[in-house]
């Protein structure tokens, strides 16, 4: 099996990653979450205006 060299995931049809079955986590308000189903609308209300940081300088 490929690997790339940096991240050391598995490459499938040139996408790194590829065929990795997980699940996103995020940490929002302080929590570690896959979705936002459970918080309540102050706590969504605060995630949505948050500042989002941009990757690479893009926003």
């Amino acid at each position: 099996m490929e690997r790339d060299q940096e991240s050391h995931l598995p490459v499938h049809d040139g996408m790194v990653g590829a065929g990795v079955k997980f699940q996103r986590i995020r940490r929002i308000t302080g929590y570690l979450v896959g979705t936002l189903d459970r918080f309540n609308n102050a706590k969504r209300a605060e995630e949505s205006q948050r500042v989002k940081h941009g990757l690479g300088g893009k926003p």
